[in-house]
């Protein structure tokens, strides 16, 4: 047993004993550091499920881009389909699947803009095309072809050719505030090991459970 487990793992890191774990935050912050050494793309990927006013789920990739007290963040067109259904429903779920290290991460929580001042901070750090893009892609909405979004592409190219970009009033971010975390550890023959954290509210404690697989 201990030799196949040593094979299906071979040169990859353990995450031992992580079933004991007490402190969420850091050890979300371990696996992700691991992934950011094993992934070959994007380690901070995620997929972001959200529900739209007819109660049918809606699911898509989108980045993290920080993640600490304030919460797990990403940014968006706030205009888009899932910047709506988070309007009108301010609840999601995260998903974090890491392949190569054999392991995800998910997240279910609460959904809050983030201040403008993250927003213009970190939009300031993005590529110049970037920018220029968030300006030109009206997201989610019918696109007549792609000559137009190249045409609206050039217009603010134009627009914005000299000096700073500034970001537009519908492109912002939002944190989710989680409620409940599970991290899952795929193990040998499907004996996998899961630990979640839950919590009824954001003030409340959270309370550890570890799951059969």
């Amino acid at each position: 047993m201990r030799d196949k487990i040593k094979g299906f793992y071979k040169g990859l890191p353990q995450a031992e004993n992580f079933g004991d774990a007490t402190d969420l935050m850091a050890l979300f912050e371990s696996w992700l550091a691991d992934a950011e050494q094993h992934e070959l793309n994007d380690p901070n990927a995620m997929s972001l499920a959200t529900v739209d006013g007819d109660g049918f789920p809606n699911v898509r990739m989108v980045l993290l881009k920080s993640s600490g007290p304030d919460g797990f963040v990403f940014y968006t067109n706030i205009e888009s389909a899932k910047g709506q259904e988070l309007k009108n429903n301010p609840k999601a779920a995260l998903c974090f699947h890491w392949k190569s290290l054999r392991r995800q991460v998910r997240i279910r929580g609460l959904i809050e803009p983030v201040t403008e001042e993250q927003a213009d901070e970190y939009f300031s750090t993005r590529s110049r095309g970037s920018q220029i893009g968030a300006w030109a892609s009206k997201q989610s909405r019918p696109l007549e072809s792609r000559f137009a979004l190249e045409k609206a592409v050039a217009v603010y190219g134009a627009r914005f050719a000299v000096g700073t970009v500034p970001r537009p009033d519908y492109w912002s971010g939002y944190s989710l505030l989680p409620l409940e975390i599970e991290f899952w550890h795929d193990r040998p023959f499907r004996l996998h090991e899961r630990l979640v954290f839950r919590r009824k509210g954001l003030n409340d404690v959270w309370i550890t459970t570890k799951l059969f697989p």
